[in-house]
C-alpha cells in the first residue's frame, strides 16, 4: 500500500527553467524526483502546485508524491533530503496526506509578490527587478482595486495556452512601498500563464501615467493581451503561499 505526502519547499528559481520537468534543461522538479529517486530506492513521481516560470522563485511550495515508506514525515528524514539536492532548493518538511489529496487541484488560492528596487542593489539582482523611477504607488493601488470588478483576465494571458477558462477570482492586489523597496501582492483562486508579471507591467504604466484608470479599465475589458503592458523580468517574482481547505491539508511553516 502506498502513501501519499506533501511536500514544502522553496526554491530560487535563476537557474532553473522553471518548475516543470523539460527536455535538456533543470528544473526543479526533474532535481526533487532525482533525489527523492536515489533515497527511497524507487522511481518517485512528484506533482507540483503548478507552474512556475523559468527564473522565477518560490519562498513557499508545495508538491506531492506516493511511496510505499511509511515514516518520511520526520525531521531527519528532511534533513537528508536537503543533503542531496542543490543549494538553490530547501525542504520544509513532509506530511502525510490522504491518498486522494492533490497539491495542484485542491488548492484553493495562490499567492505572488512581485519585487521592484528603486535603486541598484548588486545583492538583489536575481530577485528583483531595478525600476529607476518613482511610480505612483497611490495610483497603482486604484488600478488594483479595479481587478476586483472582473474575473476574466484574458488580456493578462500568454498567448496559445491549453486552459478551459480565462476566469479568475482576485482575492487581494495591493502595493507597497517601503524606502527604495516596493512589492506587490495578489491573491487568487487561480493564475493564468504569466497573468501576474503581465499585471505588474500594465499597473506601473499607470503609476508612471502611460495609461489612466479608465484606460486600465479598458485594458480588461478588451480581452487582448496586445492591449496590456509589456510582461515584467522573472526575478522579481515569488510564489508565496499555496492554500488548502483545512481538511486536505494545513501550512506547517
Amino acid at each position: 500500500m502506498t502513501q501519499r505526502y506533501f511536500i514544502e519547499l522553496a526554491y530560487k528559481g535563476t537557474h532553473f527553467h522553471g518548475w516543470q520537468v523539460q527536455p535538456n534543461a533543470a528544473s526543479v522538479q526533474e532535481c526533487l524526483e532525482k533525489a527523492l529517486s536515489t533515497i527511497l530506492r524507487e522511481p518517485i513521481s512528484i506533482t507540483g502546485a503548478g507552474r512556475t516560470d523559468t527564473g522565477v522563485h518560490a519562498s513557499y511550495y508545495v508538491a506531492h508524491f506516493d511511496t510505499e515508506k511509511e515514516t518520511l514525515d520526520h525531521p531527519d528524514f528532511a534533513h537528508k533530503l536537503n543533503s542531496f539536492l542543490t543549494k538553490d532548493i530547501v525542504i520544509f518538511g513532509l506530511t502525510k496526506v490522504s491518498p486522494e489529496a492533490h497539491a495542484r487541484f485542491d488548492a484553493i488560492s495562490r499567492t505572488y509578490q512581485y519585487f521592484l528596487n528603486l535603486r541598484k542593489d548588486p545583492f538583489a539582482l536575481e530577485t528583483s527587478w531595478h525600476f529607476h523611477v518613482q511610480p505612483d504607488i497611490e495610483l497603482m493601488n486604484a488600478a488594483s482595486k479595479i481587478l476586483f470588478d472582473y474575473t476574466d483576465f484574458t488580456s493578462f494571458s500568454k498567448l496559445h495556452t491549453d486552459v478551459k477558462t480565462n476566469n479568475c477570482k482576485i482575492y487581494q492586489a495591493e502595493w507597497i512601498q517601503t524606502g527604495k523597496n516596493i512589492v506587490f501582492t495578489v491573491k487568487a483562486d487561480r493564475f493564468l500563464r504569466n497573468m501576474v508579471r503581465a499585471l505588474v507591467g500594465t499597473i506601473v504604466e499607470v503609476g508612471i501615467g502611460k495609461i489612466d484608470l479608465n484606460g486600465f479599465r479598458k485594458v480588461i475589458e478588451q480581452k487582448d493581451r496586445g492591449a496590456a503592458g509589456l510582461s515584467v523580468p522573472a526575478q522579481g517574482l515569488f510564489l508565496t503561499d499555496v492554500e488548502y481547505p483545512e481538511t486536505v491539508f494545513r501550512r506547517t511553516v
